[in-house]
């Protein structure tokens, strides 16, 4: 079945210079409506290695710098106004020089790898790494230190999984994956990644609780510390030592409600405590969050916004505006700067799975955020 959005790729651009409103911000955007695609998911990455970065979301790549035209990938599963492709992340599965794209859905309940056909326009070969239950959004982070990401996908009805790609001895990927098991008990919806405990590495976060890292991550127990009551959450939930106290707090969104808080780490009789701390009450729903220093002052700063009709308007908050939106880390409490708001026809949220990267060149960081209200480029003009 069609959705009733436009989801057709013939290159349209809109370009608008936008000035942050509500409160004043320091940065400006250019904004840029990327054909009329409604896919959930982006990436900029090189894709056919001619040293410009291209714009990668869903069944499509665009070619830069200008983004005009549209390559299909592949034709990706449509249900009612979803299409299955809940993450496009870019990786040289198959170790031949040209970056592939890593993706997950939830109705086919798969992770899967499309192969770059060399850059060539033509589409993409699907391969399956392996069936494991409803994705609701893949996550990709270097759990072991070795240089490489691993794949992580939050699976709300299943358990805690991850994939390595095996490597030849050239530490190039052979399109091979090894799943490493995790933990057994229903992960829930939210995942996070970062050190909690202080001691180096990185442990797992989900709603109920964290994972603690052992120090083979692929071949020992995680041990399972149930402290947190995390909700609905972002995925991913965000580490960070908010406070600079030198423990590492978290940083989570309501997934499918209102509500955005850091909660901060902190010992009461021997025991780890977690105060939280509301960032925004009344804006609905963050599915997704980020951190990148956007305004180059060498501190984060929060990116993140609405997934528009993330249920197909059933939560709350759901007719509400969209907007996209920044929170300098190096104060608090957190101020809101706004990049993009107004109703789904007219302005962007931040979907779910959103990029950020310099895409143009000029030193700032630009963020690709791809929605059921289309897919939007917005190009940071620096202060």
């Amino acid at each position: 079945m069609k959705s009733p959005l436009l989801h057709t790729t013939l290159a349209g651009l809109a370009l608008t210079v936008l000035q942050s409103t509500a409160p004043a911000a320091e940065l400006s955007f250019e904004r840029q409506r990327i054909g009329t695609g409604t896919y959930e998911a982006g990436t900029i990455c090189d894709i056919n290695n001619d040293g410009v970065l291209d714009i990668v979301s869903g069944e499509y790549w665009h070619p830069g710098p200008d983004f005009t035209q549209s390559h299909k990938i592949a034709t990706i599963l449509e249900q009612s106004t979803y299409f299955d492709d809940f993450s496009n992340f870019p990786m040289d599965v198959n170790g031949d020089g040209y970056l592939d794209i890593v993706t997950g859905g939830w109705f086919a309940k798969k992770v899967q790898w499309r192969e770059n056909p060399q850059g060539k326009t033509v589409e993409w070969v699907t391969h399956e790494i392996d069936t494991v239950g409803n994705v609701e959004r893949g996550c990709f982070w270097d759990i072991d230190g070795d240089g490489h990401m691993e794949v992580v996908p939050n699976l709300p009805n299943d358990g805690v999984v991850l994939f390595v790609l095996e490597r030849d001895d050239a530490g190039k990927g052979t399109g091979k994956f090894r799943r490493v098991d995790i933990y057994g008990e229903k992960q829930g919806h939210g995942l996070g990644f970062g050190d909690i405990n202080g001691d180096g590495r990185g442990d797992l976060i989900i709603p109920k609780g964290w994972l603690e890292a052992p120090e083979k991550p692929f071949d020992e127990p995680w041990t399972f510390h149930p402290e947190l009551d995390l909700g609905e959450a972002s995925i991913p939930v965000l580490v960070y030592d908010m406070n600079k106290d030198g423990k590492n707090d978290l940083i989570v969104g309501q997934g499918h409600d209102y509500g955005l808080a850091w909660l901060e780490q902190g010992m009461a009789d021997g025991k780890r405590t977690w105060t939280k701390h509301d960032i925004e009450t009344d804006r609905s729903p963050f599915h997704v969050i980020h951190l990148a220093d956007l305004d180059n002052d060498g501190s984060p700063e929060l990116i993140t916004g609405k997934r528009y009709h993330a249920h197909n308007g059933n939560d709350p908050g759901a007719a509400e505006p969209v907007g996209l939106y920044y929170y300098p880390l190096n104060s608090l409490p957190l101020k809101r700067h706004v990049i993009d708001y107004g109703p789904a026809d007219k302005a962007s949220g931040s979907g779910i799975y959103f990029w950020v990267e310099d895409i143009d060149g000029n030193g700032w960081k630009d963020i690709l955020a791809p929605g059921k209200e289309g897919i939007y480029l917005f190009k940071n003009q620096g202060k």
